[in-house]
């Protein structure tokens, strides 16, 4: 075994007033004869755990997690009586504390052994009340270990017990008096967020009959988000005017706290809980902070050279403005967002094969989105090729077009955003919805366990979503971003996106050559009777260009368009791939 004498965390049995002092750590992979003081030696000890806590003074050990546990606590949420730690058995459901050492006082010790506590046994107790569940947050107890009061019906799990708020809050940031802790769970809805949490800790002023949440006492004032070009001030009540949040798009309850915009003309507002989510606020309070002029900074991402004639930063030739009938370039992809050019107008080079359409020349070189709390910059050239491959924070595609990226250090290799998941609005309606659906990055729901599935693609959304305003209607990001209409090289005419019907008729895929569900979604042509699989148009690298250059682990790789008469074997899948590209390694 391998010791070495570091300062822990402080001993449980010395006295903060007499010379407290520090446990020292051990470390061995073993520790199975370990006689733990605060458990008694029933916590298991992973095999992988390799520290072990001592105290030399109290001739004490802990294992790790124990030294942080004492055996008897006075807690905040039962401050009349004391609160033992207990074990239950998990084979018999027996709850006791045997095997417990406790401490003597220091009269009844030896003088022989003074500083060192004298131990004795305790007599086993055994509780004739059994609790399933924490008496603070009525969750299911979780584990063998909790605290339980020897004189009432009282019990905390290990997670409530090591949550210890303050009793008082002197002067509190959002409120003119102090707040007292409320010692029981209360559902009471908070008068700063407007809701009801029994698992958070709640604080009172019975001056103005006013209560808040632990949380929510020190709310910032005024804050800065993406989703709104002005700054928002918190403010305990709303004028009585029916409004919704605009970020959850739910009502906002006039009479409880919300953040409003203070400019005259402006009506935005959104409840404290959804202003001030790590999604949507960076953390940043701005009450002292001088609000920066409004300045008009050129965020166009190209210039003007002529007439239909541009400089774009993402390319190094001039772009000139054509325009085109749709049917004799239809295999030409936009560098931005990598769909096929069917427009009647847009720029392309001609020195090399780069076009891009009209739109995403324009694209803004700076963007605040919804769907991260910084500021976003434009990235139209990956440097290397290792980078011109990456997958979409949003919709997880892999794409090489167009990106925005974020450029804080804690966001930069972690956060991506391709152009049709930017273009996205934040609230819209869908053809498979009658009623709007908003960009949700799931907070929203009240119950962050309920499991929301897609209506498109039957799977569970993960991360951001859209999300119905009225109803639990809801799509990911892969399948809320797939467009209404796209080429396909086989038909004259566009397909247009259906969103499940009931047919008697049997469909079947024009490339896979296997039936369609018509449940399902699928693209059709009712002119030419075409159908298509939508998994079969979009394949599983839709947005990757041909002629893109990537790095793998076994060295690089191209695209290339599947467009002649055999088939090659893809690199990616190692079939005869039937998307539009696939891949080879070079």
């Amino acid at each position: 075994m391998y010791e070495e004498m570091f300062v822990g965390p402080r001993c449980l049995l010395s006295h903060p007033a007499n010379s407290p002092h520090n446990l020292s750590i051990r470390y061995g992979r073993h520790f199975l004869r370990l006689t733990c003081f605060t458990c008694g030696g029933k916590k298991g000890t992973p095999e992988n755990d390799c520290i072990q806590y001592y105290c030399t003074i109290c001739d004490v050990e802990f294992h790790n997690g124990c030294h942080r546990r004492p055996r008897k606590i006075t807690h905040p949420y039962h401050l009349q009586h004391p609160l033992t730690l207990f074990y239950r058995n998990p084979e018999t459901g027996i709850i006791s504390d045997d095997f417990i050492p406790e401490p003597s006082s220091p009269e009844e010790s030896d003088t022989s052994d003074q500083g060192k506590p004298f131990f004795v046994q305790m007599i086993p107790f055994k509780s004739d009340i059994v609790f399933d569940k924490c008496t603070w947050c009525r969750i299911i107890l979780n584990g063998d270990w909790s605290y339980r009061c020897l004189i009432c019906s009282f019990c905390l799990d290990l997670s409530c017990a090591e949550t210890v708020p303050l009793v008082t809050i002197p002067n509190p940031k959002n409120h003119p008096h102090s707040l007292l802790l409320l010692p029981r769970p209360t559902l009471t809805p908070c008068d700063t967020c407007g809701l009801v949490n029994v698992l958070e800790p709640s604080y009172a002023c019975f001056q103005c009959n006013y209560m808040a949440h632990g949380s929510c006492i020190d709310l910032p004032r005024v804050i800065k988000i993406t989703r709104h070009p002005h700054r928002l001030s918190c403010i305990p009540y709303r004028s009585p005017v029916i409004s919704s949040c605009q970020i959850c798009y739910k009502n906002v309850d006039i009479k409880y706290g919300q953040y409003s915009c203070n400019q005259e003309d402006c009506s935005y507002v959104a409840h404290s809980t959804c202003a001030t989510h790590k999604n949507v606020w960076d953390g940043t309070e701005l009450e002292w902070e001088k609000e920066e002029a409004d300045e008009t900074e050129d965020m166009s991402p190209f210039k003007i050279l002529g007439d239909g004639l541009i400089q774009h930063l993402g390319h190094i030739h001039p772009l000139k403005l054509k325009k085109h009938d749709g049917v004799g370039d239809t295999e030409k992809q936009c560098q931005a967002c990598v769909f096929p050019i069917i427009s009647h107008q847009f720029y392309y080079c001609e020195e090399c094969n780069y076009s891009l359409h009209e739109v995403c020349a324009g694209l803004s070189r700076k963007l605040d989105h919804a769907l991260h709390n910084h500021t976003l910059i434009l990235d139209p050239s990956p440097k290397d090729s290792w980078e011109s491959r990456y997958y979409c924070s949003a919709c997880s595609r892999p794409s090489t077009g167009f990106r925005y990226i974020c450029p804080k250090k804690s966001c930069i290799y972690i956060f991506k955003l391709d152009v049709r998941c930017v273009s996205v609005p934040e609230c819209f309606v869908h053809k498979s919805h009658e009623h709007p659906i908003f960009l949700s990055t799931s907070h929203s729901s009240t119950d962050e366990n309920h499991e929301i599935l897609c209506k498109g693609c039957k799977k569970r959304c993960s991360g951001p979503h859209l999300q119905c305003t009225v109803c639990e209607f809801a799509l990911c990001y892969p399948c809320g971003t797939i467009p209404n209409e796209v080429q396909y090289r086989f038909d004259k005419h566009p397909l247009t996106l259906s969103c499940g019907e009931s047919a008697d008729d049997i469909y079947w895929c024009e490339v896979c050559e296997k039936q369609l569900d018509t449940e399902e979604w699928f693209y059709a042509c009712n002119k030419c009777c075409t159908t298509v699989h939508r998994r079969c148009i979009f394949g599983s690298s839709y947005f990757m260009k041909p002629g893109s250059i990537f790095d793998e682990y076994k060295g690089e790789v191209e695209v290339f368009r599947n467009s002649s008469n055999t088939r090659p074997i893809c690199y990616e899948c190692r079939h005869r791939c039937t998307s539009s590209i696939y891949y080879l390694a070079t």
